[in-house]
């Protein structure tokens, strides 16, 4: 069995996929979900910085602040961390707030995996071919939600 510091993380955005993602991705994974978004422009005030280009100021939403904590620690514990939100504009945002708060802390690499189904052979092959975030997506979520 693998150290807890040679496992990978894998990074859902729904926890009812979890239990099936361990059973496929095996014990050289630690499993998580996001459940959903971790970061938000505030309520409260503007939310962009109308001095640097118009750049958004996200903050923690209220109530996620333990799940990014579970997640930070999980980074620590992982050799490489695989993001794995859904595969649209909303799930690439997501994945882009979680490497931005996660990636720090992880001794290896920051993947985007992509799988429309969890299915041993999608989820296998997306680990096995990873992608990069795709910044188009996280400008035209991050646009949607300024305007």
């Amino acid at each position: 069995m693998a150290k807890s510091s040679e496992k990978s993380l894998l990074i859902v955005e729904s926890p009812t996929k979890v239990q099936t993602l361990k059973k496929i991705v095996g014990k050289n994974f630690i499993v998580k979900a996001s459940v959903g978004h971790l970061k938000d422009l505030p309520k409260k005030k503007l939310g962009v910085d109308v001095d640097n280009d118009f750049a958004p100021e996200y903050i923690t939403i209220r109530g996620k602040g333990k799940i990014l904590s579970e997640l930070k620690t999980a980074a620590k514990k992982s050799r490489d961390i695989y993001l794995a939100p859904d595969p649209d504009r909303e799930g690439e945002a997501i994945a882009n707030h979680i490497c931005n708060e996660v990636s720090r802390f992880n001794k290896g690499k920051v993947y985007r995996v992509l799988f429309n189904e969890i299915t041993k052979k999608a989820v296998k092959e997306a680990i096995e071919h990873p992608t990069e975030l795709n910044v188009n997506k996280v400008n035209a979520q991050q646009a949607r939600r300024i305007l």
